[in-house]
């Protein structure tokens, strides 16, 4: 099983300690050194502060942070986890994914998702009922433009006659395109449009709040997964899709409360359901327990992994 480490680029309370160029560079390396697979990291332009007082949290732009960290490194991938595809122009992400997967040497991984914060689409200016609609529309038109030369496509709100978009991406036909949320819209949209799935645990009293169903368990995953080959087979896809979670029981990793085997058996249980890739977030307080504790995970469980 892979893993991608999440980065603390959301930690702006703690300033550079995690949220700085030098920050990023190290803690990549770090976590290349340990044996992980990609780094991570998430998506928040402009929220509002209701929800920051309730648990929300900011974030570096994405793409910006995965450059630093790109130029850091020389193998590990780089996951948005997730873009909200939504709130831009499809075209300015197309353009802003093949940059990163060409000076990267094709490493970029593009971790997509309809979004959820009503508020901040409001901000930004898109319509949030249209958000499904839009994401399924970001896709298609991303793929478009990186397919070749003269491209022609009507969108809701853009009209598109024969335009390109230089240079393509290394990876061919494009970077991997991963498809965030726990619903059955979400799930349809990854299995036709994309290359993988990343549903989150996420408790049936947050579902509401979250505009996505709740997720509690490997056997949740496993259902959804039973629905996700219904509709593979209805379109004719035959390729295996990627299957990513937030691993869980890592909140006292570092410490001695910390139940090494009861997080295997969790994720061997998470696999026996379908799951191939973990995300990782290692709890740390300052970027130097943070280091040491990546590699402390790449020798002491990575290897034990399924």
């Amino acid at each position: 099983m892979r893993c991608s480490l999440l980065l603390h680029t959301q930690r702006v309370d703690l300033g550079a300690e995690f949220v700085s160029a030098e920050a990023v560079a190290a803690t990549t390396r770090a976590a290349e050194r340990a044996g992980f697979d990609s780094v991570s990291v998430t998506d928040h332009p402009f929220p509002q502060d209701e929800w920051m007082r309730s648990g929300g949290h900011h974030a570096l732009d994405p793409f910006v942070a995965l450059s630093f960290a790109a130029a850091a490194t020389t193998r590990v991938r780089l996951l948005t986890f997730i873009y909200v595809v939504t709130y831009r122009n499809p075209f300015l992400s197309a353009k802003a994914a093949a940059t990163l997967d060409v000076l990267s040497g094709g490493r970029m991984i593009f971790g997509v998702a309809a979004g959820y914060l009503e508020p901040e689409f409001a901000a930004l200016g898109v319509d949030f009922t249209e958000r499904d609609a839009l994401a399924d529309e970001a896709i298609r038109a991303m793929k478009a433009a990186w397919a070749g030369e003269g491209v022609h496509f009507e969108g809701r709100h853009f009209t598109v006659h024969g335009h390109t978009a230089l240079p393509r991406p290394v990876q061919r036909p494009h970077p991997p395109i991963w498809v965030g949320g726990n619903s059955r819209r979400a799930i349809r949209r990854a299995v036709e449009l994309a290359d993988g799935w990343m549903p989150i645990f996420n408790p049936a009293q947050h579902a509401s709040r979250r505009r996505t169903p709740a997720i509690e368990s490997a056997d949740d995953v496993r259902a959804r997964l039973a629905y996700a080959r219904e509709v593979a087979a209805e379109v004719g896809r035959t390729a295996p899709l990627e299957v990513v979670i937030t691993a869980r029981h890592l909140t006292s990793f570092g410490t001695s409360a910390w139940e090494r085997d009861r997080f295997l058996d969790d994720v061997g249980t998470l696999h026996a359901a379908g799951v191939t890739y973990l995300a990782i977030n290692v709890p740390a307080r300052s970027r130097a327990e943070h280091l040491d504790r990546i590699a402390r995970f790449g020798e002491d469980v990575l290897p034990r992994l399924p």
